[in-house]
């Protein structure tokens, strides 16, 4: 088999080479992003054992001794992971001078969600430049009837299109802005114009490689590339054919496109296994945080709405670094901190969400996502300062539903209006609506008031007080498994009126121990 995909992995660059294009560098690059990192305050101390010995924790990291006892063994797993996880650039490295070419739909079902095409192409050159070393140098905004149409322009547009593009020494690839580019009018189009051409998938999906930290972050890349790999799969091969020799390799009765077929087949496979032992993983996880009754808040919102800067200042986390740069968190991390009535709640940070983000990329992160259908309260975090903050709600939304959470997580979802101290005199028109500056501390004190009320409700814990006997365990026990508010002293009766947050199972076991 080892001799089957050495001769094969080869096929997988010859279509840049046979157009005439640069072949990509024989090592893979890293993968550097820009990235602001803003400093801040140490926060109370960490919850061990829950993530693994430490608040800011991704999901995978840290396992029980029994949970490594019943593992598969290790370096075996380990090896065929690593290797799923090897591929090619989907980028050219380097410095990279880019031409943005927008299609404007006027009307139709290719229309977008944004309705201003100014807005869209400030997405899309927000994606170029989180990037290292690539920049915009040319942005033209041509309109188009129908863009699933082969060369996605009409023939005068698509001309005049092409003459400024030749015209034009200075751009090294164009930034389609479209979801996916069939194989076809890729090549048509890096024929027509001379450079790299690279759609919105593409582009995405070196950001989710670049970011991904976890390797449940990248085997879930590694799973998105697939189709990729087989829409590009005819076209490489084809070119392959062109050249003297038979088609099939000697004595296997394959031809290179079946057994390429297969090798895809078996990878898919082995990443779909792989992410399965880790889902159950991350369910063991999820029991040990049900035993411990720590109450979780899934954190979600369009990318770089705020969401990482929101719970730093929720919870005080100096370990937490933000990053000012498009789908900066990619691996889920829980985060603890203290509420008003000073009950204990995670912080859950996901991945942020994108206007027409493409479908195959939310189905290969939709293990990630699990944890926010098994959390206690959604916050959804908006940045209202975004000229197109209503329609970025509505694609956070619609992405929300489609994952089918459970409708007391969609009744229940608390809106936080970030970035208020960029939008003066802000006052928000929906109701129960929380505006807050995360960055400069604003508005803190009443979210974590809404906040600890819905948790309250959304878990089922009541305000009870409570007569223990000081000499008893009653009162350690309390402070082990509840949330103690106040204890008020009787020395007379040798007693204490002790005031806890208490979930319904953690009342029902103090009665139990402690009858009378």
């Amino acid at each position: 088999m080892w001799v089957l995909r050495a001769a094969v992995r080869p096929v997988l660059r010859l279509s840049r080479v046979g157009r005439g294009l640069p072949a990509p560098r024989a090592a893979a690059p890293s993968c550097p992003v820009r990235a602001l990192a803003a400093a801040g305050h140490r926060g109370p101390g960490n919850l061990e054992g829950l993530w693994g010995g430490g608040r800011g924790l991704r999901a995978d990291d840290g396992r029980s001794r029994a949970e490594d006892d019943e593992e598969e063994p290790e370096d075996a797993d380990e090896n065929a992971e690593e290797e799923l996880l090897q591929g090619e650039p989907l980028l050219p490295a380097g410095t990279q001078r880019v031409c943005l070419v927008h299609p404007d739909v006027k009307w139709g079902p290719g229309k977008p969600q944004m309705t201003r095409p100014e807005w869209q192409v400030a997405e899309a050159t927000a994606l170029v430049h989180t990037l290292d070393g690539w920049s915009v140098v040319q942005t033209m905004v041509v309109s188009t009837k129908s863009p699933d149409r082969k060369l996605v322009f009409g023939k005068g547009n698509f001309q005049h299109l092409t003459e400024k593009i030749r015209g034009s020494p200075d751009i090294t690839c164009i930034f389609l802005n479209v979801e996916r580019m069939a194989a076809p009018t890729k090549k048509e189009l890096e024929a027509a114009w001379g450079v790299e051409v690279f759609d919105r998938f593409t582009v995405v999906l070196h950001i989710f490689r670049c970011n991904a930290r976890t390797k449940e972050a990248r085997l879930q890349v590694a799973l998105a590339e697939i189709p990729l790999h087989r829409s590009n799969l005819k076209q490489d091969v084809a070119h392959l054919h062109r050249g003297p020799g038979s088609r099939y390799i000697m004595g296997s009765g394959e031809s290179f496109m079946q057994v390429q077929q297969r090798l895809l087949r078996e990878k898919e496979a082995k990443i779909r296994k792989a992410l399965d032992r880790l889902r159950k993983k991350r369910h063991l996880l999820r029991q040990q945080r049900m035993r411990q009754e720590f109450p979780v808040v899934s954190v979600v919102g369009y990318t770089n709405c705020g969401k990482t800067t929101l719970i730093k200042a929720l919870t005080g986390d100096a370990a937490i670094q933000p990053r000012d740069q498009l789908f900066a968190t990619l691996d889920v991390t829980a985060h603890a901190g203290a509420l008003p009535s000073r009950m204990t709640v995670l912080y859950v940070d996901t991945i942020g969400f994108l206007s027409q983000l493409p479908h195959g990329l939310i189905e290969s992160f939709s293990a990630t996502l699990e944890d926010v259908a098994h959390s206690d309260l959604i916050m959804h975090v908006r940045d209202v300062s975004h000229p197109e903050a209503e329609l970025q709600k509505r694609s956070v939304l619609s992405t929300l539903h489609s994952l089918q959470l459970p409708a007391r997580l969609l009744d229940s979802m608390v809106e936080v209006h970030n970035k208020v101290d960029l939008v003066p005199g802000y006052s928000p028109t929906e109701p129960n609506a929380v505006p807050v500056s995360a960055l400069l501390g604003h508005g803190l004190r009443e979210l974590k008031a809404e906040l600890n009320a819905a948790v309250l409700k959304a878990t089922g814990r009541q305000i009870l007080t409570l007569r223990v006997r000081l000499a008893g365990a009653q009162l350690s026990w309390l402070y082990k498994e509840a949330t103690v508010q106040d204890v008020d002293v009787i020395p007379e009766d040798g007693a204490a009126d002790v005031t806890v947050i208490i979930s319904d199972s953690a009342y029902g076991k103090f009665r139990k121990l402690f009858p009378g």
